[in-house]
């Protein structure tokens, strides 16, 4: 910026339109610096993408006083549509209820800015949003001084409507076309003073809570597309196994109900009336299939591959070490909305509905795949029911578009929960070999080798790394290697410190789970840390208090340390647990306690996983300034059941070329039965003028927290992950036909 705009002044453009719309300058910057090379993390990365089209971010006030915003990001239940509208309410001065935030369309000028992952949105569209709604304002005071007859500095705007020091006011809506402009104009304005906030920073329901919890908001199968009837696929029995023939085609048509049955790329496809008929229809069908690409592989095999891609740690320190070896296994990434799209696709255009967190890459490969321009396929981005990465990616959509294409007819398509399971998207397993030497009160080095399957990033963030990489000071490393470096950080003072990936293709459909890297590489790292400590001869706390590199690292470990009474006593078999994860400008800390006692661990639980449970949780979290409290505090609840999950129960056993897990009854999320009856979230106050990013932060420290807690409980370090994945409790169920049978005996299982 030059000298004549300050922190809290921008340009803006009032944009050409019959009502009046606002949107922020192209290329506005975050920072006094947009030097490429002060890159430093992957959301500033991900934030300077987006600030090319930041100016095609627009407010949009209506004649009804309602304000409209186009969120350029996927709500998936992250809150961002609320925390959006907020800060849409502080800059315009109208009321919460006032603003209408969706979703936009696919919109491919936007670039890189249209891609909803690494916990950035809230950062990358914090500025451009005000700026836009700070400009509404401003025209519509100007607008009201016209009107009333009084200059704009004499006039008041609260809750919507404008007023003079007489008492005489109108209401936005009513100015709505007055301040509207027939050309684009580039103004000058000022945002809102942090001091002055009455929204951000307060907490908030969101927008959506009452739609959500009777029933009336509308997921991708809500929607009424004409003629888009359900749709299924019979699916391999391994993974990514393709179809040779099928001996029945012409007697599954003719089942009650069916209407097409189509080979695809994926399986076979069968549509009908009902999911039900679709169901049957499946089952139904007798397919030869072509081996997949991990046919015959298990953990074991899997394992060893990983061994042999393993980057060696170098020769030891003559000093004294803590050395170990993690392994994390294969987990799923199924949100609780089942894998869906709608798809009307006809000779010369085509039209798709789904929740997708990257819709430029969708339409784009749809396009090609229909061979169609891509300006004849229209993206519909829906709000969706979870995602934890796994909407990144588009599977859904392109196989319900490729059904429509060869019927003719528009589809429903949804994948069974053992689809998902069993053919979509795991968080690859992982080891991560860790050394660190010490020597007295120092720690001297700190050395870990993460090897890993291979995370798919080709869902648009591997584009916005590979745009990026060249310019960055990490050299012709990447994208891989640039994410896994971008994304970590040593936030303990132990010397030199290097920390390095290493991925094997083995033919797996993974994806970047919430947190992608960090849960294994911070669990790995905390555990080791507890070793030092004790080595060293020191309490945990105070060992990782003592090498924090900063104050505000120090105040969220001490918080959750003086808020969960960190050292009291406890029965033997229980212990606490403590950690500290970094990232997206966020610091976090958890605590936790952990029942690891036989009368708790062996206690009965029918078809399932028991094991130690988690009776506690403390975890405070400092995202700088906070747009939502509430919404924050919310997703920090999520990422304490995650971690808990990644800790103790939650994974795929793979054997023969599949994984046995084949809905959620047999994946072992975390359960009430293992869920802390006593959980606190603290959010810190605000200690920097602007958000850092929270939906996936928490994840990392409580898995840590978790494993160390056990290792304290148990007297011995856990070395692989989850701490029951050896327990297999449920019968697998077949994976031919792929969707198991529907249960008939639910009574038989209520209390």
């Amino acid at each position: 910026m030059d000298g004549t705009i300050g922190r809290r002044r921008f340009l803006g453009y009032v944009l050409a339109a019959p009502t009046l719309v606002t949107a922020a300058e192209l290329g506005i910057a975050p920072a006094t610096s947009a030097d490429i090379t002060d890159i430093v993390d992957l959301n500033d990365l991900m934030t300077v993408a987006a600030l090319p089209t930041s100016g095609l971010i627009s407010v949009e006030v209506n004649a009804d006083g309602t304000v409209s915003f186009a969120l350029p990001r996927a709500e998936v239940g992250q809150g961002i549509t609320t925390s959006s509208a907020m800060l849409i309410a502080e800059e315009l001065a109208v009321p919460l209820e006032r603003v209408r935030v969706t979703l936009a369309d696919a919109r491919p000028e936007l670039l890189f800015n249209q891609l909803t992952g690494g916990s950035n949105t809230t950062i990358a569209t914090y500025t451009p949003i005000r700026v836009a709604a700070a400009l509404a304002r401003r025209r519509l005071l100007e607008a009201a001084a016209g009107e009333l007859g009084a200059p704009a500095t004499d006039l008041t705007i609260a809750a919507g409507v404008i007023s003079d020091r007489s008492g005489r006011s109108v209401d936005i809506g009513v100015l709505a076309t007055k301040a509207a402009s027939t050309r684009d104009q580039q103004v000058p304005v000022e945002l809102t003073a942090r001091e002055s906030f009455t929204v951000i920073g307060r907490p908030h329901s969101r927008v959506d809570a009452l739609d959500a919890v009777t029933g009336r908001k509308r997921f991708t199968m809500d929607l009424d597309v004409p003629d888009a009837k359900p749709t299924m696929v019979c699916r391999a029995p391994t993974i990514n196994g393709t179809v040779r023939s099928v001996a029945n085609l012409a007697e599954v048509r003719a089942m009650p109900g069916v209407t097409d049955v189509v080979v695809i790329s994926t399986g076979v496809a069968v549509r009908a009336e009902t999911f039900g008929q679709c169901i049957d229809g499946v089952r139904a069908l007798r397919v030869s299939w072509r081996p997949g690409t991990a046919e015959g592989k298990s953990d074991e095999i899997v394992l060893r591959e990983l061994e042999r891609a393993e980057i060696p740690l170098g020769l030891p320190s003559p000093a004294p070490t803590v050395e170990a070896k993690f392994t994390f296994h294969f987990r799923g990434n199924s949100a609780l909305e089942p894998n869906c799209a709608i798809a009307d696709v006809r000779a010369d255009r085509a039209e798709i509905w789904s929740a997708l967190k990257s819709p430029i890459v969708a339409r784009q490969t749809i396009a090609t795949k229909l061979g169609l321009p891509e300006s004849r396929v229209a993206v519909h981005v829906v709000e969706g029911g979870g995602s934890f990465g796994r909407k990144l990616f588009f599977d859904a959509a392109l196989e319900a578009a490729e059904v429509s294409q060869k019927v003719g007819k528009p589809v429903k398509l949804m994948w069974h929960r053992a689809d998902d399971a069993r053919q979509g998207r795991a968080h690859p397993m992982a080891t991560s070999r860790v050394r660190a030497s010490y020597l007295g009160g120092t720690v001297l080095s700190y050395h870990q080798r993460h090897t890993s399957v291979a995370t798919d990033l080709g869902h648009g963030l591997g584009e916005v790394i590979t745009a990026f990489v060249a310019q960055l000071p990490v050299g012709d490393i990447g994208f891989s290697e640039t994410f896994f470096q971008l994304s970590q950080t040593m936030s303990y003072n132990f010397g030199a410190s290097t920390r390095l990936l290493s991925e094997t293709d083995t033919g797996f459909n993974t994806g970047s789970m919430r947190n992608v890297y960090s849960p294994d590489v911070t669990c790995a790292r905390e555990l080791i840390v507890d070793q030092l400590a004790a080595r060293m001869g020191k309490d945990p706390y105070r060992f990782r208090r003592d090498f924090l590199r900063d104050d505000r690292s120090r105040a969220v470990l001490d918080k959750v340390a003086e808020a969960g009474q960190w050292g009291r006593a406890m029965p033997a078999g229980t212990a606490q647990g403590i950690a500290f994860h970094a990232e997206y400008k966020a610091v976090s800390a958890t605590l936790v306690e952990i029942d690891c006692r036989p009368e708790t661990v062996n206690r009965p639980v029918r078809d399932g996983v028991t094991g130690p449970r988690v009776t506690k949780v403390v975890f405070a979290v400092d995202v700088g300034l906070a747009v939502n409290p509430r919404g924050l505090e919310a997703q920090m609840m999520g990422c304490v059941s995650d971690g808990i999950a990644l800790a103790l129960t939650s994974s795929l056993h793979l054997r023969d070329g599949y994984f046995l897990e084949a809905s959620w009854d047999n994946y072992f999320y975390t359960r009430q039965w293992n869920t802390p009856l006593d959980l606190r979230i603290i959010v810190m106050p605000p200690t920097s003028e602007t958000p850092g990013g929270a939906g996936e932060l928490g994840v990392a420290a409580s898995m840590a927290a978790v494993a160390c807690a056990y290792g304290r409980a148990t007297g011995t370090m856990p070395t692989s992950f989850p701490i029951n994945h050896g327990t297999l409790s449920f019968e697998p169920k077949p994976t031919v036909p792929p969707v198991p049978p529907s249960p008939t005996n639910g009574l038989t299982y209520a209390s």
